[in-house]
């Protein structure tokens, strides 16, 4: 993380940048009532950025059906990235992959008492919602931080340490959707990805933060799990310290993390990265297949991504050295310095009470 705000060549970058006018004009419009947001009936919390990619969206949205999944009857609702499909879809038993995209079949898959739908409009999504599931008590809306038709009652904004908003340009220059002054809407600011922070750079974010915002600051890590076979039927249960030689396969936007955990545990890594949400093809599974079996240890498996594994699963032509020998990592989030208990409390005070006002 670079603790330094943004310098004068990156301002100017923001200046001469029409996406930086156009989302600010927009913002604006919304800010100001000439577009109108819609303040739904149910509780709703928010989870998003203000980057593209990579900040840990789907693990803490996780996070929070595992905090309220027992309590409250909740739903997730997503655009479904890359999905196959348009218009609102309810996810069931039997709904596949490329009809909602990969991160609401996961939820699904991890979660199948927890009601998953997609679409595009959201505003529509949480009236199609609200009518097919009797008495739902909260919508968790994944990726809608820029979806300003709808005026959620916690926004969650994911700031990823490894690249920060106060050091970064709005698209093209940058992976910024919009301005820095977007932090203002947020409700709940959460720095992700936070491994390798010093005390003194979480010093200076809280400053940083500080002067820009009054919401709650909250700094979250990732911690991996057990590996799981994806084919439970094909492969058995192993650890990666029985392992000496990992391909590990990947379909998202920063490897690099989970690459160090598994070098961490003490095996070599060969890595076959493509890019975030990709579609494999068979022409990708016979080279996969092919890099396997290239590999000469003895003690070899393929690992991959809870995300990735999801585009796996349907798949008829998986070669068999591929399903024998793949397994998913998966990942939680954990909150720095015990303050769980505190992010926990705002989040269940806010549902039970507006339910109750309900």
């Amino acid at each position: 993380m670079i603790n330094k705000e943004k310098g004068v060549v990156r301002i100017l970058f923001d200046a001469i940048n029409p996406y930086h006018w156009i989302t600010a004009a927009r913002n604006l419009m919304f800010d100001k009532g000439i577009k109108k947001s819609l303040s739904p009936a149910l509780p709703t919390i928010c989870i998003g950025n203000i980057t593209v990619g990579g900040t840990g969206k789907t693990p803490h949205t996780e996070y929070l059906i595992e905090l309220l999944r027992h309590k409250y009857k909740i739903a997730v609702l997503s655009r479904g990235y890359g999905r196959k499909s348009k218009g609102y879809i309810k996810a069931g038993a039997d709904t596949t992959m490329p009809l909602i995209g990969d991160e609401p079949f996961q939820m699904k898959s991890k979660y199948p008492a927890v009601t998953v739908a997609v679409c595009e409009k959201r505003v529509n999504g949480i009236e199609r919602l609200s009518n097919d599931v009797k008495e739902l008590d909260v919508i968790l809306l994944d990726d809608a931080f820029q979806h300003r038709y709808v005026k959620a009652g916690i926004n969650i904004l994911l700031i990823d340490s490894n690249r920060p908003i106060w050091n970064d340009c709005v698209l093209p220059f940058g992976r910024m959707r919009e301005s820095l002054a977007g932090i203002k809407r947020a409700d709940i600011i959460i720095i992700t990805k936070c491994d390798a922070l010093t005390d003194e750079q979480l010093r200076w974010c809280k400053g940083y933060i500080s002067k820009r915002s009054n919401a709650p600051l909250f700094f979250s890590t990732m911690r991996y799990g057990d590996l799981r076979p994806v084919f439970p039927d094909s492969a058995p249960s192993r650890s990666i310290e029985q392992f000496n030689k990992i391909l590990l396969l990947t379909g998202i936007a920063k490897p690099g993390p989970l690459k160090a955990e598994i070098e961490r545990r003490g095996a070599k890594v060969t890595l076959m990265q493509f890019g975030d949400h990709h579609n494999f093809s068979t022409n990708d599974l016979n080279s996969i297949a092919e890099k396997y079996k290239s590999i000469t240890e003895e003690k070899k498996a393929i690992i991959t991504t809870e995300k990735d594994a999801t585009r796996l699963l349907s798949r008829s032509d998986l070669p068999r050295e591929i399903k024998e020998n793949i397994y998913a990592l998966p990942i939680r989030v954990e909150f720095l310095n015990g303050e769980e208990k505190m992010f926990n409390q705002i989040i269940e005070k806010y549902v039970t009470e507006d339910s109750r006002d309900r």
